[in-house]
């Protein structure tokens, strides 16, 4: 199984990408290859709804028709944010508004999502509810865990702190897999994804 990592942060080894490797750990643990790409420090121009859109973004070639090719060969997508000002990050919204814009069934359709949101305090749920929208109106199931998925902390070593928060990214995690490999076997029995 492959899943494709959306890190919406700026900062490559920051508070989100702590949070998700608490994730990728179980992820490898249950021989997922875990694929990040760091998109939240990028120069990523929002939708200019030009209806153009063919299962890659017409108007600009950048790593969001990258992101699309991967996620074509993945079976699972996540997406995690920092948050700024009870919002996610505005580069990644930009980059998901045109990925699930221009991106089709071949990329979406009956692959698991899962969103996560890393704060200091407060603006978390907020931020997961716009993040879990793309997937939602996508065909992509949602996956949950045991608790809203987040974390919290200003820096790196304060995540660490947050255990319960580190279970819950744990308990997601394995939840993803799962929910994977019921999917899988569906297909065995002939349980394909319904087409609209």
């Amino acid at each position: 199984m492959k899943a494709l990592i959306l890190n919406g942060s700026p900062h490559e080894h920051g508070t989100t990408r702590r949070a998700l490797d608490e994730m990728i750990a179980i992820l490898k643990e249950s021989d997922v290859d875990a694929e990040v790409m760091t998109v939240g420090n990028k120069s990523i121009r929002g939708c200019i709804a030009c209806g153009r859109c063919n299962g890659r973004c017409v108007a600009f070639d950048d790593d969001v028709n990258r992101a699309l090719d991967r996620m074509e060969r993945a079976q699972a997508l996540v997406i995690a944010s920092p948050v700024y000002f009870a919002s996610p990050n505005g580069t990644l919204l930009s980059f998901l508004d045109r990925m699930f814009s221009a991106g089709d069934d071949r990329a979406f359709a009956g692959k698991p999502a899962a969103c996560l949101t890393v704060a200091r305090r407060a603006g978390t749920t907020a931020s997961l509810d716009v993040l879990m929208k793309y997937p939602a109106i996508n065909g992509m199931p949602l996956v949950t865990s045991t608790y809203w998925n987040m974390a919290h902390g200003s820096n790196a070593e304060q995540v660490e702190q947050d255990r319960e928060g580190l279970q819950v990214l744990r308990n997601l995690a394995r939840s993803l897999v799962w929910l994977r490999r019921c999917i899988e076997a569906g297909k065995h029995t002939g349980a394909e994804y319904p087409k609209p």
